[in-house]
């Protein structure tokens, strides 16, 4: 199926092929190429917005997930009954938040990118983090689906649950 990229922010330039590259992928690497998604690159003042209305959070933040499958058990794929039910859910990306990240950390954006849209995904397929057995498992999956990443493409990304897990 495909996979819908909108760069609605102006604030930080995104070459929105490479970006797909990535998530490609990343899609490939997860067996969840025949469904759609959508990546939405949106600015702090956009992502804060979001954050306030659906989780009543007053701050930016990098990543939010919307799933079209509520009650989706980690791991498991959805079973569509019909073709327009092959969408996973949308994932935005809060690029000025995650830019100030990399400039705080002297790293660089695409990477930073691919691995806060692999941790979204995540969400959009049941993983969550809000108990320690959940962290542990999606930490697990992210871990796997990078090493994955790295090994297909010489890159070096680590999970962006383990670098949160390090702060706390």
């Amino acid at each position: 199926m495909g996979i819908v990229l909108q760069n609605l922010q102006k604030i930080v330039p995104v070459k929105r092929s490479r970006l797909r590259r990535d998530v490609e992928t990343l899609t490939h690497i997860m067996g969840i190429q025949k469904f759609d998604l959508g990546i939405i690159c949106v600015d702090n003042r956009k992502m804060q917005q979001i954050n306030s209305r659906y989780r009543n959070k007053r701050s930016p933040t990098d990543v939010l997930s919307f799933p079209l499958y509520q009650d989706l058990r980690p791991g498991k794929l959805p079973c569509p009954l019909h073709k327009d039910e092959l969408n996973l859910g949308d994932v935005f990306l809060g690029v000025e938040f995650v830019m100030s990240r990399c400039e705080e950390e002297s790293s660089d954006l695409y990477p930073a990118l691919t691995v806060t849209a692999a941790h979204g995904i995540c969400h959009l397929l049941g993983f969550r983090h809000e108990t320690e057995e959940e962290w542990n498992d999606m930490l697990q999956k992210e871990t796997y689906i990078l090493n994955e990443y790295n090994r297909l493409t010489g890159s070096h990304l680590v999970p962006l649950t383990k670098k949160s897990s390090q702060k706390n």
